[in-house]
């Protein structure tokens, strides 16, 4: 399993939204939807 299905799929059994994860780490949501997609893990 690729570490981008697996923050999907931890995020989804929180039950939390991009936004939700992005304001606790202190990053932009846009940053989480790439990480989802696999496009940028940094």
């Amino acid at each position: 399993m690729k570490i981008n299905e697996i923050i999907r799929e931890k995020r989804k059994a929180l039950s939390l939204t991009q936004e939700q994860i992005a304001e606790y780490l202190g990053v932009s949501t846009p940053a989480v939807n790439k990480w989802e997609k696999g496009v940028s893990l940094s």
